[in-house]
């Protein structure tokens, strides 16, 4: 029976780690933020040049942050699980605006044409 409590006991205190280890080569969040600014300009790019290779887009955003693709994406699981990805996307979404304040204004009009509610950052539509 000791031996039973003893397994038990172990195992939660086992259990209680971290889901995710930190990545060694993790990327700062506001260079992330950068990046996924970036991104989403690239994203926008495939929609009016339509023949355009989005993985290209990518890889040159990467390269010119600097970032190896497997640091990006160890980089996004640990900040998604460690629920720190909505910061993130916000400042992602200032950087955009400063980048091309006319952007605001197209955000808030599609969001009125929508109904969407208003505090809903861009990237997460």
């Amino acid at each position: 029976m000791k031996k039973l409590i003893f397994i038990f006991a172990l195992l939660g205190l086992f259990s209680c780690g971290d889901y995710i280890d930190k990545p060694k080569n993790l990327i700062p969040k506001d260079q992330m933020a950068e990046i996924l600014a970036d991104l989403a300009i690239n994203d926008q790019a495939t929609y009016v040049y339509p023949n355009t290779n989005l993985e290209a887009g990518t890889r040159y955003v990467l390269k010119a942050h600097h970032v190896k693709s497997e640091d990006f994406v160890e980089s996004f699981k640990y900040y998604v699980v460690k629920q720190k990805m909505q910061g993130i996307t916000e400042d992602a979404q200032d950087i955009l605006l400063k980048k091309d304040p006319k952007a605001d204004k197209y955000v808030q009009d599609k969001l009125k044409k929508n109904g969407m509610p208003q505090n809903v950052p861009a990237l997460s539509r």
